[in-house]
């Protein structure tokens, strides 16, 4: 007994000369239950939606605004043609559209059933569904009410067509692949390069490293190849697997994918080399990196949509590279866009492939100074 107890003060002592250990003990649990139990949302409200009305009138207006009064569409943007609808939820901008027909108002006026097309972005399969339940319900609402008011009507004087853009039949895994690919890539660079230069601490093979004439950003690169490689292995297997498996649809281009890849898999390595300067342990790494994974897996689009999260959370998730690389894989996979709708979440990857890769280089330097 007495020796087990002499092993557990000895942890102790250990556990409290480690600081960083210990305050990633605490802090761990504590900053995942605060910033989880506030952006966790399943009920998606303020949906980006586009309009284009081709009525102009005062009961195409009403309509509308009994949409935006539910608190789940916000119209942000008004266009002018089908092709401006097409165009903005296909850059991610808006979720929904709603498109009013030239003879709305007629229709009613006349005791006919008025024909309102709402376009859902089902790529997102959460907000596709919320935004098509409430659409309906909305529609429901407001012919009951016309109804009431002209008896002598034979049918409902709204009929909203939804029309779900991107999976149509609502497939979850044409929706859940793409993001499980870029989580697969996330878990694998950052955990296995976060231990990279730790372990050739601990093995003492780091001081071998440092006789040597090699320079720092040469021992980053050294690091930082073999896991691209692997992460384009990686992506190739679920590709694979995504498509003769759950026949996921790739309606972009291959290779784009594979070329904006490029710019996640760096910013996903040079995440995982920073957490490697930082740590003085294996085990300190892999508690970083966890600390890191949860929010990229919860809070990057993956399991809940952003547009359900509090503004602060909402901001918050733009430093994740995982929230940039789902608009890439599904956009390019479900929707078959190309580049031109992805320059700033290839932009932003750049920038913390830079970043990260850039700071990684300096404390090394700073370390073996």
């Amino acid at each position: 007994m007495s020796r087990v107890l002499a092993v557990l003060k000895k942890e102790f002592l250990h556990m409290r000369r480690d600081r960083m250990t210990l305050a990633l003990i605490f802090m761990l649990p504590l900053v995942q239950l605060l910033l989880f139990g506030y952006a966790i949302q399943t009920e998606v409200k303020h949906i980006p939606t586009v309009v284009f009305d081709q009525s102009l009138s005062r009961e195409s207006r009403d309509l509308l605004e009994a949409f935006t009064a539910s608190g789940y569409f916000d119209v942000n943007y008004t266009v002018d043609s089908f092709a401006g609808v097409t165009e903005m939820i296909d850059s991610g901008r808006a979720k929904a559209g709603i498109v009013f027909p030239p003879d709305f108002a007629r229709n009613l006026k006349r005791g006919e059933p008025s024909t309102v097309q709402v376009f859902v972005d089902a790529s997102d399969n959460m907000v596709a569904n919320q935004a098509v339940a409430i659409a309906n319900s909305i529609g429901l609402i407001k012919s009951q009410q016309v109804v009431l008011q002209r008896l002598r009507l034979g049918g409902a004087p709204y009929d909203i067509r939804v029309r779900p853009l991107y999976n149509p039949d609502g497939i979850t895994a044409y929706y859940m692949v793409p993001a499980i690919l870029g989580i697969i890539v996330t878990l694998t660079m950052v955990i296995l390069t976060s231990v990279a230069i730790v372990r050739e601490r601990e093995r003492g093979t780091l001081e071998q490293l440092m006789v040597t004439p090699i320079r720092s950003y040469e021992l980053m690169i050294g690091k930082i190849v073999p896991y691209i490689v692997l992460g384009y292995l990686q992506i190739t297997v679920a590709l694979l697997v995504g498509v003769l498996v759950f026949h996921v649809p790739i309606r972009g281009s291959v290779l784009e994918l594979y070329l904006l890849t490029l710019f996640f898999i760096t910013a996903s390595l040079g995440l995982g080399l920073l957490i490697s300067n930082m740590a003085r342990t294996q085990m300190q790494a892999f508690q970083m990196s966890f600390f890191v994974m949860l929010p990229s897996i919860l809070l990057s689009g993956f399991m809940f949509p952003r547009d359900a999260m509090p503004r602060f959370i909402y901001y918050l998730s733009d430093v994740i590279p995982l929230t940039y690389y789902l608009d890439i894989i599904r956009g390019i996979v479900l929707k078959g866009i190309g580049f031109q709708y992805l320059v700033g979440q290839v932009a932003s990857l750049l920038v913390f492939s830079v970043v990260f890769v850039t700071i990684s280089i300096f404390k090394f330097k700073k370390k073996i100074a």
